[in-house]
């Protein structure tokens, strides 16, 4: 984690918008990042490349190493998109990991990991947050085009809460346990492994740079431009419809209910898991969420993360 933290004025919740599945190939949009300004490819011994003049950041994975790469700014809030090449065909044992991390033992992190499947096989999406290095927060959901997740502020009754974050990816063997639990393992004749990142933008980013913040207001006129409306997003009654029918639907684990894995009681904010459960409550606050998403040879997956002050 920087050294530095954030101002308390910048206080947010966490809401994972959508994550919109894409059929066919990766295809252009209106904006076009430069990867070699924006990021740095930060492990990998050259398996990593930036392509197709900037635009295109491409992760390999064989079984000397796989390969990783950071954006150069760090972030209080935005929304962030991209868009996504999965591993294609057989990726068993594979993980390719979209996240927000900060540095040190108390790091915080909100993490979308792509669990590997054999080919035919649903990917599950593994996701957490990470607020002063404590996890163990999960859940795990299908999503098709629906909201999934709110991670709310609550610093002012004790529960941490991320702060100043670089965007990281990589592409890494996991294959002790990432696919039907470790039964599964990587097939390394298919190897390499590879992963492709294009068209990544963040949307009216609030930025963390030399103990600073690049925000000048928090006020209502600072959201009311057409571009900042989502500044203001609430999770409104057709949302969390949509995230009840996700759980409904598309859950496959939730920690709040796993007395196996916790038979000494939940972890701290467990309070919340039994009020939830109680009320039924649609918001999610301390979790993580596994997706399984139906794999498609040459399909891209543009995932939106919206963080909202």
């Amino acid at each position: 984690m920087a050294s530095s933290s954030p101002q308390s004025k910048y206080r947010f919740s966490l809401v994972v918008l959508v994550l919109c599945f894409i059929v066919g190939s990766l295809v252009a949009v209106a904006s076009a990042s430069n990867f070699n300004k924006d990021f740095e490819i930060t492990w990998g011994d050259g398996r990593g490349k930036i392509l197709n003049n900037n635009e295109l950041l491409m992760l390999s994975l064989d079984k000397g190493s796989g390969s990783g790469f950071q954006s150069t700014n760090e972030y209080l809030f935005s929304k962030i998109d991209i868009q996504l090449k999965l591993v294609p065909g057989n990726s068993a044992g594979t993980v390719t990991a979209y996240y927000l991390a900060s540095e040190g033992l108390t790091w915080d992190e909100i993490d979308f990991e792509f669990l590997g499947n054999l080919s035919g096989d649903p990917y599950i999406l593994h996701t957490n947050v990470y607020s002063q290095g404590k996890g163990n927060r999960e859940q795990h959901f299908s999503v098709d085009d629906a909201p999934i997740r709110e991670f709310k502020n609550l610093e002012s009754i004790g529960v941490p809460f991320p702060k100043n974050q670089p965007m990281r990816s990589s592409l890494w063997n996991a294959d002790d346990w990432a696919t039907r639990g470790g039964l599964v393992k990587t097939d390394w004749t298919k190897a390499p492994f590879t992963a492709s990142y294009r068209n990544f933008n963040a949307i009216n980013a609030c930025v963390w740079s030399s103990g600073a913040s690049s925000c000048t207001s928090k006020s209502p006129s600072s959201t009311s431009s057409a571009g900042n409306t989502w500044l203001s997003q609430e999770f409104d009654l057709g949302s969390q419809e949509k995230l009840k029918w996700v759980q409904r639907n598309y859950m496959i684990y939730n920690y709040c209910k796993d007395t196996k894995r916790f038979p000494q009681g939940f972890p701290k904010n467990a309070h919340y898991c039994l009020e939830k459960l109680r009320r039924e409550t649609l918001i999610d606050p301390f979790f993580r969420f596994d997706v399984p998403f139906r794999s498609r040879l040459a399909s891209a997956r543009e995932t939106r993360l919206g963080i909202i002050k």
